[in-house]
């Protein structure tokens, strides 16, 4: 089933130079509600529940050390994430998400 279309962007030469995993912990029952409040926050390209030590698992983009600072900060602001736990990229060596059909 598509469900829509989209281009394959070169994050890169748009001035995003740093993309950073972020694995976080939230307050019991508040994962959903949680997650839809970090999904709107600028430069969020993915946020998944997972398995394992932490709730869920957030990809993404910034274009300075700034940017990412305010964003890891304003995460530990909110009043449900108990604990994250930021990544740094320093290579990508695929970013794919296009399966074949």
């Amino acid at each position: 089933m598509i469900t829509g279309y989209n281009v394959a962007i070169d994050f890169e030469s748009l001035g995003y130079d740093l993309t950073a995993l972020t694995e976080v912990t939230v307050s019991r029952g508040k994962l959903p509600l949680t997650e839809k409040e970090i999904a709107n926050l600028p430069g969020v390209c993915a946020v998944y529940d997972v398995t394992g030590d932490y709730d869920a698992m957030i990809v993404a983009k910034f274009r300075s050390r700034k940017d990412l600072s305010s964003f890891a900060k304003g995460l530990l602001a909110m009043p449900f994430v108990e604990r994250a736990s930021t990544h740094v990229v320093l290579t990508t060596v695929k970013e794919d998400f296009r399966l074949p059909l």
